[in-house]
């Protein structure tokens, strides 16, 4: 089947599980402290039932990418698709903190193995010329499904109950599932015949793992050491990619693409610092203001709109304009929006949460589909899949520093106690705290973004 007779189906299958993911992410934000309340989760074991999602989806997403490149991405789409559904399906019936906590990492390899193809699928079908617009639709799709979570998430918390969250989903993912299998025509695994580097998949997860999970214990000699071991660890597995006939990794590409290397870092930076703001402020507005999930829901809703809305819009004008110039714009004006939200109290006006939740909204939908456009425009075809799969690396890893940022505050500050009226000045100070380190993270990933270079002559 022609390139061209994929484009409606490839477009139809990456757009549903592009507002999945996403709209399980917001939606769980705001159903965060019901999950608490019937778990009895602390300060401390509170943010893992997201940070468990995040990090399983970084972990794997790299391996998975290189799977689909070699055995088909279809195929790892379809299977990434269904495994998130079920995962979904059996969060929603959990009967305890552990249980939850085990299928929020299935969802998590799920994820990464939608995350790792989805893109590369649309990269391929697309020409460059009429790529960014593709790409800026998709990225609308992940940012209806951050619109839609907050305001059902709230809705459904409020009136079926946390689980409903997750169960809502489950009709839908298996349709996407079977239409992906069935309607998705082709295949594509421009690597195929490779053989597939399990041993530097084993180095590059062990280690990344162990940075993760020692960030989340600092500030404990244990921290110190996970990480420090996992920093060699992720040395040993650019050495051994090096000499790997076929590196799961091609980590020549960092040092050769200058586009590739700095908008990859640009992600990083860009994720880091915004990630924690929906998780933050839907705490803030209901523990802080007294607002109920569906309340909470109508202001968080304001980011995620901005971001559909003016996503295919950059992603057109990246087509026409360098897509760092278009890029960085989008990072200053996330910036601008992090470093109002330091000013938090307890009795700010919503309205001035909602023109920061705005901002950033704007800003981020001027970052994403240009930066997505220049990424995946500074590769070679077969490459597609390893470029798709490292993007969503810098993704969910970002978002996982984000998340542990917010994490480690709330250890420091508020400590092993659930959040409740006496500790609500430590959690706002907690949060300012964070607002500023990620004010500061963001100002430094402009100049990232504006180093990358530029796409074409």
């Amino acid at each position: 089947m022609s390139a061209d007779s994929n484009k409606t189906p490839a477009v139809i299958a990456a757009t549903v599980t592009s507002f999945l993911t996403p709209f399980m992410s917001s939606a769980v934000n705001i159903a965060l402290p019901a999950i608490g309340e019937r778990f009895d989760l602390d300060a401390v074991w509170l943010p893992w039932v997201t940070l468990s999602f995040s990090l399983a989806g970084a972990v794997f997403l790299v391996p998975f990418g290189k799977l689909a490149d070699i055995y088909g991405r279809k195929r790892i789409f379809a299977i990434g698709t269904l495994l998130f559904t079920l995962s979904t399906l059996l969060v929603g019936i959990s009967t305890s903190a552990a249980m939850l906590l085990a299928f929020r990492v299935g969802q998590g390899l799920g994820s990464a193995m939608i995350f790792g193809t989805g893109v590369a699928i649309l990269t391929s079908v697309y020409e460059p010329g009429e790529r960014g617009r593709a790409l800026g639709l998709n990225v609308a799709a992940v940012y209806l499904g951050l619109s839609l979570g907050p305001f059902l998430g709230g809705l459904l918390t409020e009136q079926l109950g946390w689980r409903s969250v997750f169960l809502v989903t489950v009709p839908l993912g298996l349709a996407a599932a079977g239409y992906i299998a069935w309607g998705l025509k082709g295949e594509w695994a421009e690597a195929r015949g490779e053989s597939f580097d399990l041993a530097g998949s084993a180095i590059y997860s062990a280690a990344l793992v162990a940075i993760m999970l020692g960030f989340s214990r600092l500030p404990k000699p244990l921290g110190g050491g996970l990480i420090l071991a996992g920093l060699i660890g992720i040395g040993l597995f650019a050495a051994w990619e090096m000499r790997s006939r076929s590196p799961v990794l091609d980590v020549g590409l960092f040092s050769r693409n200058r586009v590739f290397a700095f908008s990859n870092l640009a992600a990083l930076i860009n994720y880091s610092a915004t990630a924690a703001v929906g998780f933050l402020l839907s705490l803030y507005l209901q523990y802080i203001r007294g607002l109920t999930p569906q309340q909470a829901g109508f202001v968080l809703i304001a980011q995620p709109v901005m971001q559909a809305l003016f996503s295919p819009l950059a992603g057109r004008l990246s087509d026409r304009i360098e897509p760092r110039v278009v890029a960085s714009a989008g990072m200053a004006i996330c910036a601008a929006g992090l470093f109002l939200l330091v000013w938090l109290g307890d009795t700010t006006p919503l309205a001035w949460i909602v023109f920061c939740l705005v901002l950033l909204g704007f800003g981020f939908a001027l970052f994403s589909s240009p930066n997505m456009n220049a990424i995946t425009g500074s590769v070679e075809r077969r490459l597609y899949g390893v470029a798709s799969s490292t993007l969503a690396t810098m993704r969910l890893v970002g978002q996982t520093f984000s998340l542990g940022v917010a994490a480690l505050l709330f250890a420091l500050i508020i400590g092993n106690v659930k959040i409740e009226p006496q500790v609500y000045p430590q959690f706002l100070t907690s949060a300012k705290t964070a607002f500023a380190i990620l004010t500061v993270l963001c100002v430094g990933g402009i100049f990232a973004s504006l180093t990358r270079g530029k796409l074409r002559s």
